[in-house]
């Protein structure tokens, strides 16, 4: 039998001049096809020559099929558009923050034409990319001076090697964080330049510990907010001011890596309540740095804020034009920032803020109109329930965020096949498992995405 499904197998020529396929040539490209068809080919070779059973579907219209399914996977962008059904905000392997909608002309506008990038239209002359935000973070946090980076691990290599070059950096032991991708404080010191110098223990660290390791080799001491994790019980650390305090006594600058930092008190509208930029530079500190990607709700970036001589000192670094941004990112974060002159303004069109400030009464209710438009179904048993949503993202993790999830199983498809399914919808749908069962959060979930999301199950029904 397989001998004769062998030869059954078409030659690439006559598969090239099948209409069908002429028109797939026609509408991409030849080469594109011809690797796809190979490729199916030998897939099909394979799959008979392990062949265990009497039959095997090899006809003309089955191989057209799945060329054409290969091309289209070959042929699809990489990096695209997903449905964030998973719960968690600012999920980075998703992307973190997803960008307002309104500033998307300004963004494609941008983007697609030449622009004022690094040229003053009121003189002609040449210009600096940082003066299209810079004036806006100064206005928004009380800041001096304002630079932008392309993420704050590079921000925070920046300001260690602008400040503190073959210099001693003190920072507390119990502030030697380690963040996503095993970006760690003291390797990051050392690639800087800088010597780190740690004091206090991992759950107590005092103002004489700063006191007593400043020497002549000090250059800057530098306070870590531990965004990421919290050390709860016998605990203590010194506050931003009194350490300023202490450092101005001594000239030194005092520096705060932030990493999530927020332009706005979260804890007004329900979170745990954050230290906000403006915070930071009214207690003292010289420099402030935190991501734009987080929890400001705007594009990847680092984000360098403080005293304008120190400002300055890194915009003249050689390593700022390395770790420059590009015209996309800064239209980007200036169209978020804008939001930020008017709380509620931000808070309504920002869609990180949006999420993280939903209430749970709204999120039912779209729940429950989800629901409707899914309607009775044979094969899918679902449920609406509460859980929890996470803000991710490195970001307030003790933060449980109450939010209403539907909950559903197929009656002859396993958890992780449906999980399987939805990733290859033609907008992928992101959830999770658990239990054996797979949950889609509406926190995350915005009302415009519920009719993909509906669609995806109703075919899923089908199968």
């Amino acid at each position: 039998m397989k001998q004769e499904l062998y030869r059954s197998i078409p030659k690439i020529d006559d598969l090239l001049i099948h209409k069908d396929i002429e028109a797939l040539i026609n509408s991409t490209s030849r080469t594109l096809v011809l690797n796809a068809s190979r490729d199916i080919l030998e897939v099909i070779r394979n799959e008979i020559s392990q062949l265990t059973g009497d039959t095997y579907d090899i006809s003309i219209e089955t191989i057209i099929k799945k060329i054409h399914h290969s091309v289209n996977q070959k042929n699809a962008f990489k990096l695209r558009r997903v449905i964030n059904g998973t719960g968690v905000v600012l999920h980075t392997n998703l992307g973190r923050s997803c960008l307002s909608d309104d500033i998307k002309a300004q963004l494609l506008d941008v983007s697609m034409h030449f622009s004022t990038l690094e040229f003053d239209t009121s003189n002609g002359k040449r210009g600096s990319r940082y003066s299209h935000v810079e004036e806006l973070l100064c206005e928004l946090t009380g800041a001096e001076a304002a630079m932008v980076v392309n993420n704050n691990a590079a921000a925070v290599m920046l300001v260690l090697s602008t400040m503190a070059l073959d210099k001693e950096v003190i920072v507390s032991r119990g502030q030697l964080v380690e963040i996503g991708g095993s970006f760690r404080i003291p390797e990051v010191m050392k690639l800087s330049g800088a010597n780190l110098v740690e004091v206090g223990a991992t759950n107590k660290t005092h103002l004489r510990d700063y006191e007593q390791a400043i020497t002549e080799e000090t250059a800057l001491l530098l306070k870590v907010h531990t965004s990421n994790f919290k050390v709860l019980g016998f605990t203590q650390e010194v506050s931003s001011k009194d350490l300023c305090i202490l450092a101005h006594e001594k000239n030194l600058p005092v520096y705060d890596d932030l990493g999530s930092g927020m332009l706005i008190d979260l804890s007004k509208y329900g979170l745990m309540k954050e230290p906000t930029v403006g915070e930071c530079i009214a207690d003292g500190i010289d420099i402030v740095s935190f991501s734009g990607d987080k929890m400001l709700g705007g594009p990847q970036a680092g984000i360098i804020v403080g005293k304008k001589e120190y400002i300055e000192r890194m915009k003249k670094n050689q390593l700022t034009r390395a770790l420059r941004v590009d015209k996309m990112t800064l239209t980007a974060l200036e169209g978020t920032l804008r939001y930020y002159r008017d709380e509620l303004d931000a808070l309504k069109h920002i869609p990180t803020l949006k999420m993280l400030t939903k209430s749970y009464l709204d999120i039912s209710e779209e729940a429950s109109l989800f629901a409707s438009k899914l309607g009775i179904t044979e094969k899918i048993t679902h449920r609406l329930e509460d859980d929890y949503s996470e803000v991710g993202g490195g970001s307030m993790p003790l933060e449980k965020l109450l939010s209403k999830v539907i909950v559903f199983t197929h009656s002859s498809i396993k958890a992780q096949d449906i999980i399987t399914y939805l990733r290859d919808f033609k907008i992928p749908v992101i959830g999770r498992i658990k239990e054996e069962e797979v949950i889609l959060d509406f926190r995350t979930l915005s009302l415009d995405e519920h009719d993909v999301v509906v669609e995806a199950l109703k075919a899923l029904e089908q199968l």
